[in-house]
């Protein structure tokens, strides 16, 4: 089935309704995920890890029910699933009030697009860059 024909009623919660649509970041699917595994070192940490893939369709689902902005929260984490932690830390701590100046945020948004083809979380850090700058509430 198309991800196109989630249905939330029939496919929702996917881990229980749907398994066969996820897989690890490494291609192993849900059900390979066990205590066993884990144990046996057959399951790592980067099995643990949320795809994209994933994200995406749980924002189709949280939109399909009318929940636009959790579909949108959840599509800007598809896109971070790309950067190393440490950088999705310094985005995040940059948007805190005062952290950074316009163009910091500029910069970052500049690179998230440019770097990781993370378009919708660019958008996020330019709005936030122009509110903070009304709002008067950027570094100096």
């Amino acid at each position: 089935m198309a991800p196109e024909e989630l249905d939330p009623r029939r496919d929702y919660p996917l881990a229980s309704r749907r398994p066969e649509l996820i897989r690890t970041p490494t291609g192993k699917p849900l059900d390979d995920i066990t205590i066993e595994a884990v144990l046996s070192g057959a399951v790592t940490a980067d099995d643990l890890r949320i795809t994209p893939r994933t994200l995406q369709l749980q924002a189709q689902i949280a939109e399909s029910t009318g929940r636009r902005q959790l579909g949108q929260n959840l599509r800007r984490a598809a896109e971070l699933t790309a950067l190393p932690d440490e950088k999705v830390l310094a985005v995040y701590n940059a948007l805190r009030p005062r952290a950074a100046t316009k163009d910091e945020l500029l910069r970052i948004a500049d690179e998230l697009e440019r770097d990781y083809a993370a378009t919708l979380c660019a958008r996020l850090v330019r709005e936030a860059a122009d509110v903070y700058e009304r709002r008067d509430i950027l570094a100096r």
